[in-house]
Order: structure tokens, then C-alpha cells, then sequence
């Protein structure tokens, strides 16, 4: 598979696994990061697109054209961002990508929590918004078969192996 997301919540993972995946077969794959364009304040956000949700379509739309072209050359892309599923089918068709596939990284509402209070210390993060977020994500990809990854009995180890017999 050219072009491989992987989307989900705060805390669920996805950075992990794609900082691992780089650092170890980075010669072979090229892994993109959907924060690195630079994360608006929330105000910022809504002054500039109307709301946080527009802000995150027009990133995403914006990346699924940056990388229509390596995924387009028959390289490995990896690609990791907070992103509904639709967003992502919606800015890959309007990119011409036509072969890609996602994965949802996921884990417990206590795993999450843990991860981003104790781990990354950002607890602000671990509120009842981010656990409505990985909500809305989890129904999403149930409702259109995308697959699931939960990250939360899992070690980094196991989760790249799934992750790279995907790509």
C-alpha cells in the first residue's frame, strides 16, 4: 500500500508508532507528521476557517495533496494526524489518491488518560472532550469498516509489526 494514515485521539498512539517506524525503516518509508504544518490556537482556528472542525479538514486537505505525489512514485508513506475518516476519504479523492488505506489507533478512555497526564504530562489533554473525540472516531471507523488498532494491552513492538504489514 502507497499511502498508509493513522488517525485517532490524543494519546492513543500514533506519534509512537510512527516516530518508531521512521527511525527504524525511514531509509524505505517516508513518514509524514500532520502537526509538524504547525497547530493553530483554537481562536486562531475559528478566526481563519470558522471552526476547529474547518481548520482540521483544510489541514487535512492540505497534506493529502503533499502527499498525492510520493504516494503517486510507489513509496512507502506513512502519514499520522488527528483526522475524521471522512475528512481523510474526502481530501484523498480530491488529491487523487486512489490507493491508501486507514487505520484508527485507539485505546481505553483510562489508557488515554494515563498516557497524556503521566506520560506527556499534559493533562488538560485527558479531559472529557478528548474522550468524546476518540468516541466519535471509534464510531466512525466501526460505521465504514476502517480498521482498529487498540494500542492498550499492546507493546510498541507489536504495534509496529501490524502497522508495517499494512504498508
Amino acid at each position: 500500500m502507497p499511502l498508509l494514515v493513522l488517525t485517532g485521539a490524543s494519546g492513543a498512539g500514533k506519534t509512537t508508532i510512527a516516530e518508531a517506524i521512521e527511525n527504524r525503516h525511514g531509509e524505505k518509508i517516508d513518514v509524514f507528521y500532520k502537526d509538524r504544518i504547525g497547530v493553530p490556537s483554537v481562536d486562531e482556528m475559528i478566526s481563519k476557517f470558522g471552526s476547529v472542525e474547518r481548520w482540521q479538514r483544510a489541514a487535512t486537505f492540505e497534506w493529502m495533496s503533499q502527499l498525492a505525489e510520493p504516494a503517486a512514485q510507489g513509496r512507502s508513506v506513512l502519514f499520522e494526524g488527528q483526522s475524521r475518516l471522512s475528512f481523510i476519504a474526502e481530501a484523498a479523492a480530491h488529491a487523487g489518491i486512489m490507493a491508501y488505506s486507514t487505520i484508527l489507533v485507539d485505546c481505553d478512555d483510562e489508557t488515554r488518560i494515563r498516557r497524556l497526564s503521566i506520560d506527556r504530562g499534559q493533562p488538560e489533554l485527558g479531559d472529557e472532550n478528548m474522550v468524546n473525540w476518540a468516541r466519535f472516531l471509534r464510531e466512525e471507523a466501526t460505521a465504514s469498516a476502517c480498521e482498529i488498532l487498540d494500542t492498550s494491552r499492546l507493546t510498541l513492538e507489536e504495534e509496529i509489526s501490524y502497522v508495517l504489514d499494512r504498508l
